[in-house]
């Protein structure tokens, strides 16, 4: 009986000194023991300021904005790849295939280390579907298939780049070097810690890619056999987080949300992720602003509560990701209103609301995004090197989405529903 009652005190020893990693139970994630939701936001650029040759500064500044403002879970670019062609990502953190920018994983660790000291939690996404960050574009250039048909270079190539990006879901070579990029990231130890990353509660989760498509019906298949090997081998290298794919949704499923449900039924997909671009989608148009932004509205509930029934009839959770909305008149500048985005963020954030006291599974929520204290060029919003970065990639006019400090209403209003919610 003493054996007994030893073994037990050293076992719950262990289990009280074992990281408190976030998971899910009745369909809410779990920190601390207690339902975790948020609204968040993307700072994909974070790993970049975090570099010793970034601004560090910067960095620590608006953690501390973050915090003070409820906002807890940041989404977080762990990639970017070739860095060579203009709005694209620069540096890159593999500006050659299997060779790394140690200054940058250094700004990774340095980010992850202060967000864990701040109590902040890390949506980490390895790969991207577009060409702003190199993505998956850049593993085919890499594998021969020609140079990455940059839309933003060449006018009216848009389909030319989806046609060219489509053949990652079948080209074994570029999916076997992102396997060792996933392989790379997971084991690393972060030296600031001293946590290995698959140790590390300050990661929520790993993300497949950012907007992985299907792009179109008979690409189905391989794309569910792909994305279901990168999610078995994520789960395989890591127990201890949690796993997604950074799917837009049924915008990134043929515009079908059937295909949506059907190409994410593995259940080592721990939660859904679904993403809103009104004015990407033409439901917003500045020569109609304040109609188009009800419309805008409307549509966007629609969206969420069609993705709400897939995370039901899937048993899974799901989250916002990605939404975005422009200031008054599609403006750049700080100093502009932004009275039609905050009614449009309020009108999200009450659906956000609503569903957690309805016992709906749409429990969080990431804004796009925060761009803190980064200088923009309101004059042509284009971003250059050597430019501070902002939420806006360097292929969009710099500003057009960011939620500076100085949005002092915006920020007011997220911190008082996530007060709401939790």
């Amino acid at each position: 009986m003493k054996k007994y009652i030893l073994l037990l005190f050293i076992s719950t020893l262990f289990s009280q000194n074992k990281p408190d990693f976030i998971y899910i139970k009745d369909s809410n994630f779990i920190k601390d023991g207690k339902p975790y939701r948020f609204i968040g936001t993307n700072y994909w650029y974070g790993a970049m300021i975090g570099a010793k040759n970034g601004d560090r500064e910067r960095l620590l500044k608006e953690l501390d904005e973050l915090k003070a403002n409820g906002i807890t879970n940041l989404r977080v670019l762990v990639g970017a790849e070739g860095g060579d062609q203009d709005f694209t990502v620069t540096p890159a953190l593999q500006p050659e295939k299997g060779k790394y920018n140690d200054v940058l994983l250094d700004g990774l660790d340095f980010l992850l280390a202060e967000m864990k000291k701040r109590d902040l939690t890390a949506i980490l996404f390895l790969n991207n579907n577009w060409e702003w960050s190199g993505g998956m574009a850049k593993y085919l250039e890499w594998n021969g298939y020609g140079v990455v048909p940059n839309p933003n270079i060449e006018p009216n190539t848009w389909p030319q780049f989806m046609n060219f990006t489509k053949q990652f879901h079948s080209c074994k070579p570029c999916q076997e070097d992102f396997e060792k990029h996933i392989q790379f990231i997971l084991g690393r130890t972060n030296p600031y810690t001293n946590l290995k990353y698959t140790e590390d509660p300050t990661i929520m989760s790993w993300e497949v890619a950012n907007e992985p498509r299907v792009f179109t019906n008979d690409n189905e298949e391989a794309f569910t056999k792909w994305i279901n090997e990168v999610v078995n081998d994520i789960n395989r290298l890591d127990s201890n987080h949690l796993i997604t794919t950074g799917s837009e949704g049924k915008a990134g499923s043929n515009d079908d949300i059937t295909t949506f449900e059907r190409t994410h039924k593995n259940p080592n997909i721990d939660y859904l992720t679904m993403h809103i671009w009104p004015k990407n989608w033409g439901w917003y148009n500045v020569e109609k602003e304040k109609e188009t932004t009800k419309t805008s509205i409307e549509k966007t509930l629609a969206y969420i509560d069609e993705h709400i029934q897939v995370a039901k009839n899937l048993n899974k959770i799901i989250i916002l990701e990605e939404f975005g909305f422009p200031r008054n008149q599609v403006s750049f500048d700080r100093n502009d209103p932004i009275t039609y985005r905050n009614k449009y963020y309020k009108a999200v954030f009450k659906r956000l609301k609503q569903a957690i006291a309805n016992n709906e599974p749409f429990v969080a929520l990431n804004f796009w995004g925060y761009s803190g204290i980064g200088k923009n060029t309101p004059s042509d919003g284009k971003w250059r090197k050597g430019d501070d970065f902002n939420t806006d990639p360097p292929q969009e006019p710099q500003g057009l989405y960011s939620v500076f400090s100085t949005d002092v209403s915006t920020l007011r209003m997220i911190k008082a529903f996530n007060k709401k919610i939790n």
